[in-house]
């Protein structure tokens, strides 16, 4: 199949599951690009999402750099497509429909049960990131440094401590 339609089709079908934001989805996204279609490595994988947690913007605009990477503009353009406008068309209609049932029992309930699904999607998510990224003592307490610098100081930029914790790895790990 041609390399365009196969970008298109992953991040099309990405964009459907993508119940709770990119993050829920990110293990499906790796298996596809690394495993599947052997599109990144593991490596250019977490460098591309790390540098899509530090740029402006969403952070799964990184699908325009796997695009790029496969068939290029065009390639950047079918990801971006694909993953923004079938979840967009979705959110119109699940909004709509949302609103129409304001006050009905089911959509509290329907609320309450997506809470724990969402939340497990994301966790998926960090967990397959830490995989291709924590190799070693080194790299392990950094990211527990920069997880309970998140957690516990609520004033720092999350952005920042992760560039320190990319800083400190630089340097302890060259």
């Amino acid at each position: 199949m041609n390399e365009n339609l196969s970008v298109l089709g992953v991040f099309s079908l990405l964009s459907v599951l993508a119940v709770g934001g990119g993050a829920a989805v990110l293990p499906e996204t790796k298996a596809l690009v690394i495993d599947t279609h052997h599109w990144l490595t593991d490596d250019q994988f977490r460098d591309i999402y790390g540098l899509g947690q530090v740029v402006p913007g969403p952070n799964m605009l990184m699908v325009m750099v796997i695009g790029y990477h496969v068939t290029g503009f065009l390639g950047a353009l079918l990801a971006y497509l694909g993953f923004f406008v079938p979840a967009g068309a979705i959110s119109l209609g699940a909004s709509r429909l949302w609103d129409h049932f304001e006050g009905s029992p089911w959509r509290a309930s329907l609320q309450r049960g997506m809470a724990p699904l969402v939340v497990g999607l994301m966790a998926a998510g960090a967990i397959a990131i830490a995989r291709t990224a924590i190799e070693g003592a080194m790299t392990i307490a950094i990211a527990i440094a920069v997880f309970l610098g998140v957690y516990f100081v609520k004033r720092i930029n999350p952005a920042i401590l992760v560039l320190g914790g990319g800083v400190v790895g630089l340097i302890a790990l060259r």
